[in-house]
């Protein structure tokens, strides 16, 4: 009897360490965010009624003198227009814009997709940022207008650290 309670106790200790061992190992894929100076998740980030939006992770490193960094960014896009094409149904767009450290803005990525309900991932890195900016937008499936943009949201600003 004694013997059939510790086997049992076993079992549970063995599925709880199992249990709190798996987020650890599935955010070992990931860079954790102490291997940045700052990083945090942000969105979503909407397009005008809701058709589009994005959501992602952003992590900043500064090198050794604190004199320059490189900002990464990864995400997924979605759009999330039902219409068809033909009803003027819109695919989802995403720009990126950073300024460097003279404050001058420049755009740095750009993803468009086209696949109601679905998403797509995007990453990309940029060094010597200064802050980083987003907006969501809509575009057509076969023209570059882009369209019914929400506001820009900002994601990181060097003088918030």
């Amino acid at each position: 009897m004694i013997k059939k309670i510790a086997t049992g106790f076993l079992a549970v200790a063995a599925t709880t360490a199992l249990a709190l061992s798996l987020p650890t190992a599935a955010g070992a894929s990931t860079a954790s965010s102490s291997d940045y100076d700052y990083s945090d998740f942000w969105g979503p980030v909407f397009a005008k009624h809701h058709l589009a939006k994005s959501q992602g992770w952003v992590g900043v490193d500064w090198d050794h003198d604190q004199e320059s960094n490189t900002v990464r960014v990864s995400g997924r896009l979605y759009d999330l227009d039902p219409r068809s094409y033909d009803e003027g149904g819109k695919c989802a767009y995403v720009k990126f814009q950073t300024s460097d450290f003279d404050y001058d803005w420049s755009t740095v990525y750009t993803k468009k997709y086209c696949g109601y309900p679905g998403y797509k991932k995007y990453s990309f890195s940029e060094d010597d940022v200064y802050s980083l900016r987003v907006k969501v937008c809509q575009v057509g499936p076969y023209g570059n207008h882009v369209s019914k943009c929400g506001p820009w949201e900002y994601l990181y600003t060097a003088e918030s650290e």
